[in-house]
């Protein structure tokens, strides 16, 4: 291998790679007018293949500790790199310094290969990023459930559908999307690293699913991602869905969300937000024995009756974070029914948020 690539081109690249992967080992490939970077995760999850520009005269592929490279070209001058490769030594040259890593064969540790001959399926960047954003946060973060840990992503006829649920909160997006009916479970945590590979030059991302749907590939025009697919039956999302409400309040994010946050600083122990919704204002209050209590009041449109409803802190703002336009729409039926959050002007993203009891009687 005989390679030059300027130093923070390789430098992003083996970040990147870094940083979706998370391994101890790096792939470096010379190939014609590029650099590819490498490295897949252990247990095998995900592997990533980043690409960055470079001048190639021979081409050849090693193995090397990811931090140790990482690590030396992050302090290089911002100059070319020289790269090049003899016997399992990986040779670097940068203006006056000069470093020598010991490397692997790259037989010794292979990247996932698999048979991408499934179905296939073209994405828009910017509609799947945004799509991921709002869903990703709400999946299960821990081992006890591993089909929560996952994004549901449901190809039918022209939609494309991804939802994210913990027990206690469901997110579901809908996208416009062609390409054959499919049901899959893709890892949450590494779909939201996917959205940091996307360039602004990605015009598509074409996603592939192998013949024997263990794993899905994701080209874009500087990276390919694989995942593993997770395996198991997703909830039914429809059925967590209320099919209707008694009281839809329309507020203003930019007023909700801050008085949210205020709310929230008095009751960092037990999270209970609580709205109470009557005529035409919501009051945002939460109380702690020892510290306080903390109440104020917001302008709203409401359609219904008079409501109250208490949410955990975090989920709430989480909702609210995820809202694309400067309205959201709260529907409520019951102070025990879960309450589902809409953006106003928008039928493409809803996010329910399971309720937590109080005495309301007490105030």
């Amino acid at each position: 291998m005989k390679a030059s690539i300027f130093q923070h081109n390789l430098r992003d690249a083996l970040s990147m790679a870094q940083y979706v992967a998370r391994s101890n080992e790096i792939v470096v490939v010379a190939e014609p007018g590029r650099l590819k970077v490498s490295a897949k995760s252990k247990p095998q999850d995900v592997a990533i293949s980043y690409f960055a520009e470079a001048n190639v005269d021979q081409a050849g592929e090693i193995v090397v500790p990811s931090r140790l490279l990482s690590s030396l070209v992050a302090v290089l001058d911002k100059e070319r790199v020289d790269l090049s490769v003899t016997k399992r030594t990986l040779n670097i040259s940068c203006g006056h310094a000069r470093a020598k890593i010991l490397g692997l064969d790259p037989s010794d540790s292979p990247m996932l290969q698999m048979d991408y001959t499934g179905a296939e399926y073209l994405l828009d960047p910017k509609a799947l990023r945004l799509a991921i954003s709002q869903v990703v946060f709400a999946a299960f973060t821990g081992d006890s459930r591993p089909v929560l840990t996952g994004i549901h992503i449901d190809f039918q006829g022209d939609r494309l559908t991804l939802a994210g649920a913990d027990g206690y909160r469901l997110a579901v997006h809908r996208l416009a999307a062609s390409g054959p009916p499919a049901s899959i479970l893709l890892p949450a945590a590494y779909l939201s690293r996917l959205c940091r590979l996307v360039s602004r030059e990605t015009e598509s991302i074409r996603m592939r699913l192998s013949s024997d749907t263990s794993h899905a590939i994701l080209h874009m025009c500087n990276a390919e991602m694989i995942l593993k697919i997770i395996p198991g039956v997703y909830p039914n999302t429809a059925q967590l869905i209320p099919p209707g409400y008694t009281t839809r309040t329309i507020v203003g994010v930019k007023e909700f969300l801050p008085a949210v946050r205020r709310a929230a600083v008095f009751n960092k122990t037990s999270g209970i937000i609580r709205l109470h919704i009557v005529q035409s204002r919501m009051t945002i209050s939460s109380r702690h024995e020892e510290e306080g209590e903390h109440e104020e009041s917001i302008a709203a449109q409401v359609e219904g009756p008079e409501a109250k409803i208490a949410f955990n802190s975090r989920y709430l703002l989480d909702a609210l974070r995820a809202m694309p336009g400067p309205q959201v729409a709260l529907e409520t039926t019951t102070p025990s029914s879960p309450g589902v959050f809409k953006p106003v002007g928008a039928d493409n993203y809803v996010h329910v948020v399971m309720p937590m009891f109080v005495q309301w009687e007490q105030e």
